[in-house]
């Protein structure tokens, strides 16, 4: 293909674009190089270089030298962004070699674009570009050219490639990464301090012309901020800026392209700066004299007065401390800082007993001083951060309550002591200038018993009835001291009584003591260790001392050892005891104190003589300890020896029988035995008395357990194993009786006495259950 301007440079729209080429080829890019040259808007298929060489000289050694033609790349075409005219932009020509001129070439354009932005002439090879272009939104298009035959469409040449590049024009401002800023800086701070950076971004070519080359500058904030025009940086443009005065300001900035030269498009943004508070201002107080009234009566603790001092600062830097610096009663009074409110708080100071009197002192001067918690170094200088005031404290007089001389009072008195005995007493008086009389009492919630009672008018306290030790050792008691012109003005004051001990009670046996002693005992064998008992509580502690009555000492069975600690032996003095003999021994011990007046008192110790094993170990005791440890009442005692005598008489009336039926045998008949008569050697009723004896039933014992309860049955099965083996091997029929009397007797005795079929067996000697 063959460069061929024709007149398509003469349009309009080419002389404008040539101007703008000329200016950007005088103007640097952004990163120093020239633009680059235009180039030629034909193309030509058959070689990439065009022109001829010319001779313009000779070098210094004399050799020609000779000038070539700048040779254009027909593969790059250049295309002006966001074009106006009404006319479809023109790009360039494409021509081929093997294009005759006579219309049967035709031209054929593919790729980014073609047919909707960008159109060829198929005759001619012009291209031109439909629409407006926007360089932000495509840099360039790559498209395709070939030439073909109009009739054939066999190709003329080889398909070429090309590309379209979009010329950036300046049509974008500046803008912020941000509408609003906010930033904060130290007042007081030095010139230059940095306070926030700004940045703006330009969407133009920074690659060519000065486009997207952003200048900033500030619009509204001067003279207190400054900005870097290069970097966006804003700083402080004053010294000593004091937020006290003015705390927020509004910096306008502006970003321009174009390096800041006229015609170039801008953008702003705002910085809100507010300078936050340091500690450059001390506490002061709003007055130099304080004045406050305080009852002689407040409580430990209570609120005086409040102390405010104002401070310009703010936070911490606002923060104070208040302390007594000086005051003409020391400790009397003291000072805190309520934290909420940054006030000072004069309080009656806890740690006196009773610190205020209008009587001992009317008026108090204090000196306080407030300081800042947090001081900063850096304003020493400028003025001391600390405040002194003064206050005056008056103290009102209060009609007050009787005063005790103490807090309490302790009395001591002993148990023995006779009513009316005084055993102390109590002093109050009126602690104002009137001095007014007192008059005592005692408060009976503390006393309900009356025990004591106090004087009116002296304070003395004295018994009103008698007093014991062991059962109550200390009284609690309060009295009141009232004034006899202000009933309403009282005090109450406690009062401990101590009981002292006197000794008015004998020991005893610390314990009931269960003794025996075996049958087979030697002779000064220990059978029991006692000890003693004393409710009252001498100051060395108890002593006791054990011995054997006098009375006993004489044909005494027992002697008694006592340890010298409180406990003593019970020994024998025989080497043998029969139970048969005497069952139970009672031995009296005699137990004394070593107080003064001596106490003492007889303790009789019951011994039972039981048998025991050759290693001492109790088996059986005499019957009547059996029944006591048995827990077995009179009745049932009683009931027991009568069931005996019962069961002696049944045994007499079987042995009888016996013999009787020896003498006359049985009736044996297959018939029913129930009307057959059995004699017996005793009057009865004869054949019409039928409720002596039923045979048929006396053979049948499951007839018999039928008749009986439920808890007579377990008798009736427990008595069939326990009573054949002691009344012989006899049949059956002979020991149904004893099981039907055994019945009879818990129906007659019923539930009050419960007569355990293993007594009923004890009695008659059935000795193995």
């Amino acid at each position: 293909m063959a460069g061929n301007r024709k007149g398509a440079w003469l349009t309009p729209a080419l002389y404008l674009y040539a101007a703008l080429l000329i200016v950007q080829l005088a103007v640097p890019s952004a990163d120093g190089s020239q633009a680059p040259p235009p180039q030629r808007r034909t193309a030509s298929a058959g070689a990439r270089r065009v022109g001829a060489q010319g001779l313009t000289g000779t070098d210094a050694k004399g050799v020609p030298l000779r000038r070539s033609k700048r040779g254009w790349m027909w593969n790059h075409f250049y295309l002006l962004e966001e074009y106006t005219g009404t006319d479809m932009q023109y790009v360039g020509k494409l021509h081929s070699d093997g294009d005759r001129g006579d219309g049967s070439a035709r031209y054929v354009l593919t790729g980014e674009g073609a047919g909707s932005l960008f159109r060829i002439d198929e005759k001619s090879g012009d291209i031109h570009a439909t629409k407006r272009l926007d360089r932000e939104e495509k840099a360039y298009y790559i498209l395709r050219a070939k030439a073909v035959d109009r009739f054939t469409n066999e190709a003329l040449e080889g398909e070429s490639e090309f590309v379209i590049k979009i010329h950036d024009i300046n049509d974008n401002e500046p803008r912020f990464t941000k509408d609003l800023y906010m930033a904060r800086v130290p007042e007081m701070s030095d010139m230059g301090t940095s306070v926030i950076q700004v940045t703006a971004t330009d969407a133009d070519d920074s690659t060519y012309g000065n486009s997207a080359k952003v200048v900033y500058s500030i619009l509204e904030g001067q003279p207190y901020f400054s900005v870097d025009a290069e970097t966006g940086l804003v700083k402080t443009a004053l010294p000593g800026m004091d937020r006290e005065l003015k705390e927020n300001y509004q910096v306008v900035i502006q970003a321009k392209d174009m390096g800041g030269q006229m015609g170039g498009l801008s953008g702003t943004t705002t910085v809100s700066i507010t300078l936050s508070d340091v500690n450059d201002n001390p506490p002061r107080f709003t007055k130099s004299l304080y004045e406050f009234r305080v009852p002689e009566t407040a409580d430990l603790g209570a609120t005086v007065g409040l102390l405010r001092a104002l401070d310009a600062d703010i936070g911490e830097n606002a923060e104070m401390e208040y302390r007594i610096i000086s005051s003409d009663g020391p400790g009397m009074f003291d000072v805190f800082t309520n934290k909420s409110t940054q006030e000072g708080v004069i309080v009656v100071r806890r740690v006196r007993k009773r610190p205020l009197d209008f009587e001992r002192k009317r008026q108090y001067s204090l000196r306080v001083q407030v300081e800042n918690v947090h001081l900063n170094p850096r304003f020493f200088a400028a003025a001391p951060f600390r405040d002194d005031a003064t206050v005056k404290v008056q103290v009102e007089d209060v009609d007050e309550p009787p005063v005790f001389e103490r807090p309490s009072y302790v009395m001591e008195v002993k148990e023995d002591a006779a009513r009316s005995t005084v055993i102390g007493s109590v002093s109050a008086s009126d602690p104002d200038a009137l001095h007014n009389p007192v008059r005592y009492s005692i408060d009976r919630r503390t006393d309900m018993d009356r025990v004591f009672n106090v004087h009116a008018g002296n304070g003395s306290v004295f018994v009103l009835r008698e007093l014991d030790r062991e059962e109550a050792a200390w009284h609690n008691i309060s009295i009141i001291a009232t004034e006899f012109n202000a009933p309403r003005q009282m005090t109450r004051v406690p009062v401990f009584i101590r009981i002292l001990d006197v000794n008015d009670n004998a020991p005893t046996f610390a314990t009931n003591y269960e003794t025996f002693v075996c049958e087979n005992a030697r002779a000064n064998q220990r059978i029991q260790t006692v000890s003693a008992s004393d409710p009252d509580n001498p100051i060395g502690g108890h002593r006791f001392v054990f011995s054997l009555a006098p009375e006993a000492s004489g044909k005494a069975n027992f002697s008694v050892r006592d340890n010298k600690d409180n406990t003593a032996w019970i020994l024998t003095r025989r080497n043998s005891y029969l139970n048969l003999q005497r069952s139970v021994y009672l031995v009296p011990v005699v137990i004394s104190d070593g107080e003064y007046p001596m106490l003492s008192s007889t303790n009789t110790l019951t011994v039972r003589v039981c048998t025991c094993d050759r290693d001492g170990n109790m088996q059986l005791c005499n019957a009547e300890a059996l029944a006591a440890r048995a827990g077995l009442s009179t009745g049932a005692l009683v009931a027991i020896l009568l069931c005996s005598i019962i069961l002696l008489m049944i045994v007499v009336l079987f042995a009888a029988l016996r013999r009787q039926r020896k003498k006359e045998p049985l009736i044996i008949s297959k018939e029913d035995v129930r009307d057959n008569v059995v004699s017996y050697n005793d009057e009865g009723g004869g054949e019409e008395d039928t409720q002596a004896f039923d045979i048929g039933t006396l053979r049948n014992p499951e007839a018999i357990e039928e008749r009986f309860l439920p808890s007579e049955r377990i008798l009736f099965r427990r008595g069939l194993s326990l009573l054949s083996p002691q009344l012989g091997d006899l049949p059956d029929v002979r020991n149904r009786p004893v099981l039907l009397l055994i019945g009879y007797l818990r129906r007659s005795l019923g539930n009050s006495v419960d007569v355990d079929i293993t007594l009923l067996l004890f009695s008659v000697g059935a000795w193995r259950y």
